[in-house]
């Protein structure tokens, strides 16, 4: 029996010599990578692969009864943990629920309605035993929104969740709204059920996914999900007080309008280009136009701006197709300090849809890796957990058998689980294992 270490030396020798004699997939001979917590191991359950010594648990599942007396919701998307008192762990989960969508969910009040019924988007809590993570109690903590994507965690800890549907009454989704959508909406942590549905209006209406806070200034960073999106930036008027308004700003980067490299290559990898932020008015958008007036204002052109973390003094940003390959970028975002300009710089591109592939969620690890959930629909879906390196080496972390995306992944505060969703029918997994093992 060989070891692990000596298995993945001979595994990396062997590669070699297929690239060598040009047998590898195309772009793979092209993109180095980490062992990572090495092979993956077929899950006899057939849901999740993952590396010898790691495991993971179903938290909470399509169905089950909550303590409220509504099922679980289907399609989790994003979530964040955050610790709670008296020893608890608790998850706020996404659901990107559309109006027509039905589970089964009989939610008692919400942001809009449609003939009559409360939309079934919206969030759900997960409180558990932080030791055990035993679950001690689920509900539903916002309804009557849209395609809830996406999010971030704040520093106050309260989450973030943000509709991907700039939709109006009488659009999309045919009559019966009563409302427009496309908004961010702050749910509590410590919300013991439903709570008020006030949409944070100045942070802007566009096709939203992700958010992050940096926590030494209070600024908001929003991606959003176009092909021909824009990076935006939230200045609240009070930094922890997000209902009492504030500017929404948009990126510009110098010397780089376009950052897609679908033809030109703009973006340099490693390459720190100065940022900038302008002005947008009417950010209330009834139009849904904010990515135009963006543009027009100079600022970088993103595909399909999705997953985005605030690491120690940095911001990483999923572009899901972005790349000349298209199958994924990952930006990184340096905030000015002490006067000097901020910076942005292509952190990773792929190069093979066997590396990495459409990129969405992610979360940054607390050795610093980043943790990115893949969102790819072909002809075989084959989503992975996808490491990355803080040298920008990506590595396997875990292969999904199920023919759906993982979402919302995210660590414990501790750094000892990794919690993550499976999209539909909705599993919430915690993972553990032996983190400081990594080999690289």
């Amino acid at each position: 029996m060989i070891s692990r270490r000596r298995f993945i030396g001979q595994t990396g020798t062997a590669f070699a010599a297929l690239a060598m004699l040009g047998c590898t997939d195309r772009g793979l001979t092209q993109t180095p990578r980490a062992a990572g917590y090495g092979p993956l191991v077929e899950d006899p359950n057939g849901l999740l692969d993952l590396p010898e010594g790691f495991n993971y648990r179903v938290l909470s599942q399509l169905g089950d009864l909550m303590n409220d007396g509504t099922p679980v919701p289907d399609k989790a998307d994003g979530m964040g943990c955050f610790q709670g008192e008296n020893g608890e762990l608790i998850l706020v989960r996404n659901h990107e629920l559309r109006p027509d969508d039905d589970d089964g969910s009989q939610i008692a009040e919400g942001f809009d309605t449609r003939n009559g019924r409360v939309l079934p988007g919206g969030t759900s809590h997960i409180v558990l035993d932080s030791q055990s993570l035993a679950v001690k109690r689920q509900f539903r903590s916002l309804g009557g929104t849209i395609r809830n994507c996406a999010g971030g965690i704040t520093p106050w800890n309260t989450w973030l969740t943000c509709e991907e549907a700039p939709v109006s009454p009488g659009g999309r989704y045919g009559d019966g709204l009563g409302r427009s959508h496309g908004w961010i909406f702050e749910v509590p942590a410590s919300a013991a059920g439903l709570t008020n549905p006030a949409p944070l209006r100045a942070m802007g209406r566009f096709n939203h996914e992700a958010a992050c806070v940096d926590p030494s200034t209070g600024l908001v960073y929003l991606t959003e999900d176009r092909e021909d999106g824009a990076l935006y930036r939230f200045v609240p008027a009070q930094p922890g007080n997000l209902q009492a308004g504030g500017r929404l700003q948009a990126m510009v980067i110098e010397g780089a309008k376009d950052t897609r490299n679908w033809g030109a290559q703009n973006m340099i990898p490693n390459y720190r280009f100065e940022a900038r932020w302008v002005d947008l008015e009417d950010v209330e958008s009834p139009n849904d136009d904010l990515r135009y007036q963006a543009a027009a204002k100079g600022a970088a052109v993103i595909a399909r701006g999705e997953g985005i973390h605030m690491g120690k003094n940095e911001a990483y940003i999923c572009s899901t197709n972005g790349g000349k390959e298209k199958v994924g970028q990952v930006f990184r975002l340096s905030p000015g300090r002490d006067g000097l300009s901020d910076t942005v710089e292509l952190f990773f591109e792929s190069r093979s849809h066997h590396v990495f592939n459409s990129g969405d969620n992610l979360t940054v690890a607390p050795n610093g890796h980043l943790i990115v959930c893949e969102d790819q629909y072909t002809d075989v879906v084959d989503n992975y957990l996808r490491g990355l390196t803080t040298a920008g080496l990506p590595y396997d972390m875990a292969r999904l058998r199920l023919q759906t995306e993982l979402a919302g992944a995210c660590f414990s505060p501790d750094g000892q689980v990794l919690f993550v969703n499976v999209f539909a029918p909705t599993r919430t997994l915690a993972i553990t294992g032996p983190w400081d093992q990594f080999v690289a």
